[in-house]
């Protein structure tokens, strides 16, 4: 199948401007129209799933990292890397797919096959947030699945919310260890903070763990003493989670293999239906690991522009496999539309 948009790409890349609709929003147009006939395909080979653990002494993540907050509501904060320094620093980072030199070579927050946005917070995410914020879930008990993770908040937020398992996917290796896993580490060593303040009366520490729900949390917040990087490496909360890098397909081929295959109640995936060549595996991924009675988030755009994929084409796709009913839970009326969806399997009576 072949779709036409209007931009002016090379295949296979795509600049945030594109990706996000800040042209259209801002009413700028672009008559040359290129085909995406060629950069819907997925690239070859995919990209092998490999499992990620958290480093023995994960001082060396956390040492003068910069984090940003964000509270929605009541929701416990979020704490997760700064990304303008997440880049400015990117040359001293371990990146064996060399994703963060690319990037910065190009300036694309995308690059098809290579690099799938991982490492930007989307806006799509926050307004899963403050859905799951409305509607007051817990996740306690739950096996949870954040896919298509990149900073992890979805995922983040219900490991502090009580679930019982959480596991995180992301195409790319690098975001796994230099993203994902430092920002899962901060959160439980930030639960670990409140805790410890709380047996603290009268001596006004209180107000300094106020601080970090402003939007940085500065170097002064990690986590300096060996003893307490050493015994965040084997934290209650990091326990539950599992970190895996890779493409759907291989992903899931590895993660069947476990005994007994994993089931989760809940999966998460936030910008993801970007490009309609990887429909097939996602699908195939949420049918085969959801739950029975389990609900897949979906928060997207309507449409990709410069990309090809979106709520409208990905609905028709969830449609013609007879699998799952899809309902909209939210939808957002200003600039570039966006909507927040889930999916769950069909009842005989759906078909």
């Amino acid at each position: 199948m072949s779709f036409c948009f209007n931009f002016d790409l090379p295949a296979q890349t795509t600049n945030p401007e594109d990706v996000d609709g800040n042209e259209l929003q801002h009413g700028k147009k672009d008559h040359a129209v290129v085909c995406t006939e060629d950069s819907a395909k997925p690239a070859e080979p995919v990209k092998e799933a490999n499992e990620h653990f958290p480093p023995s002494d994960p001082q060396f993540l956390l040492m003068d990292a910069v984090f940003e907050t964000v509270t929605v509501g009541a929701l416990p904060p979020l704490h997760f890397l700064n990304e303008t320094v997440f880049e400015k620093t990117a040359s001293e980072r371990e990146d064996e797919e060399k994703i963060l030199s690319r990037m910065a070579e190009q300036k694309y927050d995308l690059i098809s096959g290579v690099y799938e946005g991982g490492l930007k917070v989307w806006e799509c995410t926050y307004d899963l947030l403050q859905l799951i914020e409305k509607d007051g879930e817990t996740f306690r008990g739950k096996a949870v699945l954040d896919l298509g993770c990149g900073a992890g908040l979805l995922g983040i937020l219900a490991l502090k919310r009580g679930a019982r398992q959480v596991h995180f996917q992301d195409y790319n290796s690098t975001v796994i260890e230099q993203l994902t896993v430092p920002n899962v580490m901060v959160n439980c060593q930030e639960d670990d903070d409140v805790d410890s303040e709380d047996d603290k009366e009268g001596k006004g520490e209180m107000k300094e763990e106020d601080s970090c729900k402003k939007k940085v949390k500065g170097e002064k917040e990690s986590p300096p003493p060996k003893k307490q990087a050493i015994d965040l490496a084997q934290h209650p909360l990091l326990t539950r989670c599992r970190f895996f890098s890779g493409d759907w397909s291989t992903f899931l081929a590895l993660v069947l293999k476990t005994e007994p295959p994993p089931k989760y109640d809940i999966i998460f995936t936030s910008e993801t239906i970007y490009n309609t060549a990887y429909y097939p595996a996602l699908h195939e991924t949420l049918h085969k690991l959801l739950a029975p009675d389990g609900l897949v988030y979906l928060a997207t755009k309507s449409h990709y522009f410069g990309v090809g994929g979106g709520l409208h084409l990905f609905e028709a796709f969830v449609e013609q496999r007879h699998v799952f009913a899809l309902d909209r839970l939210w939808d957002g009326e200003e600039g570039l539309q966006r909507h927040v969806v889930v999916l769950r399997f069909k009842k005989p009576k759906d078909t």
